[in-house]
């Protein structure tokens, strides 16, 4: 009866990890810890601190209408002990007062809220760690993930974006991507865009929504959808007309200074220009930056320019950011200059394991295969050798040999370990 018991245990446990989440083998986690390495050795040239904050954020933060569709996959985590009611509940409210954070950028507004009077103006922050979201899983993407910011708060010059912008590609240069592109726009232009063209300002999100689906269905999709809204077709011909004449250059952008010089401050298209024509003198890695007036971001709480990294190999974006002048504000009612950039982590490692990425050393690696039943005394010197090895740079792993000792070198050799040294108790 016991032994039946413990298999009906046994059976009830999963071996496979929880819908959206994933196990991390030894490769990628080398990978991953490179990535990690680099990002902090590289953004740290570039005068940015590392800090830390809780995985668990406030539900009013999380829900505060700041965070567009992502406000909708939060995992909620549940009141505890006397705090919990369930049998006076009326609503969610009354269950739910905390959730996992589903970015890194509201969490950073609430500690630089909370933290200002210790910290340097401006403040360069660099955050790395997992976030979560109720969201269908799919290549590149996951429930669990981890971010890597970089925020600049405290400057309110274009200075911000540019630095973000070389900070970014540098890092990607350093991890061996080439030709890939950083597409730059501004919140306001695309206002601006919206307000010429005719569109009533409270109308301005829907048309946003269905702008950012350009890429998918094409200017005739987009011109389908904004006629099914309802919208004018005057309007929608005016705002098309445009995307059509836009060039993604500086030409563009100087297209829709002249074109909206009637709703756009002349200022917004200057300083994209210089963001765009300073990055484009100075970048150190192999990218172009271009200008997309398509481009909208799916967060409400962008204020200004904003930016997203696009590689061929991937099909999609890998990163982004942009200004958010105004969330600070939330917390402390006064707005405090702020600006992002994220790069898509899990997908950078995606695409590195793809193509076979080795990671550059020049540290060798060794493995010392003892035969089975060593005795302890001959062991020693081993161990000993082993040490001083490793004193002089090397990698070393010390395994028993197997009976298959062929399938074992060859195994050892797949994992990178170049010289392999065998011992016998009676060779010693």
């Amino acid at each position: 009866m016991l032994n039946t018991i413990k298999e009906e245990d046994n059976m009830a446990l999963k071996k496979k990890p929880v819908t959206g989440m994933k196990d991390i083998l030894p490769k990628e986690m080398e990978i991953r810890n490179y990535v990690m390495n680099m990002i902090r050795e590289t953004y740290g040239k570039f005068g940015f601190s590392a800090i830390e904050t809780p995985c668990v954020e406030h539900i009013e933060n999380l829900s505060s209408k700041q965070g567009g569709e992502n406000e909708k996959l939060i995992f909620k985590i549940l009141k505890r002990g006397e705090k919990l009611k369930l049998d006076t509940a009326e609503c969610e409210a009354d269950l739910v007062d905390s959730g996992l954070r589903y970015d890194l950028t509201v969490p950073l507004s609430r500690y630089y809220s909370n933290n200002a009077g210790q910290l340097p103006t401006p403040f360069k922050a660099l955050q790395m760690g997992n976030v979560w979201r109720a969201d269908r899983p799919q290549r590149g993407r996951f429930r669990q993930f981890m971010q890597c910011d970089i925020d600049i708060l405290g400057e309110p010059t274009y200075l911000a974006e540019i630095e973000l912008v070389m900070a970014t590609t540098t890092l990607l240069g350093k991890l061996d991507f080439h030709n890939f592109t950083i597409r730059i726009n501004d919140r306001k232009i695309l206002k601006a865009m919206a307000q010429y063209s005719g569109f009533p300002e409270g109308s301005f999100d829907t048309v946003f929504i269905i702008l950012d689906k350009m890429d998918k269905i094409g200017l005739e999709g987009v011109a389908e959808e904004l006629e099914k809204e309802g919208f004018s077709k005057d309007s929608i011909d005016i705002y098309l007309g445009m995307f059509k004449e836009i060039t993604t250059d500086i030409e563009g952008v100087r297209y829709c200074k002249e074109k909206l010089s009637d709703v756009l401050d002349p200022k917004v298209a200057e300083d994209l220009e210089t963001i765009i024509t300073a990055v484009d003198s100075v970048k150190n890695a192999d990218f172009k930056i271009s200008f997309d007036p398509t481009l909208v971001r799916g967060m409400s709480y962008y204020t200004g320019p904003i930016f997203e990294i696009a590689m061929d190999e991937f099909g999609g974006s890998v990163g982004g950011g942009g200004r958010y002048d105004e969330m600070i504000g939330k917390f402390t009612g006064q707005n405090t200059s702020a600006c992002g950039f994220s790069i898509g982590f899990e997908r950078i490692v995606m695409l590195l394991l793809e193509r076979g990425y080795e990671i550059p050393t020049n540290a060798a690696k060794k493995v010392y295969l003892i035969e089975k039943n060593m005795p302890a005394d001959k062991l020693l010197p081993i161990l000993k050798q082993a040490e001083e090895d490793r004193k002089n740079g090397s990698v070393v792993t010390i395994a028993v040999m197997k009976k298959n000792k062929k399938f074992q070198k060859e195994q050892l050799k797949e994992e990178g370990y170049e010289e392999i040294v065998e011992f016998f108790a009676d060779r010693m």
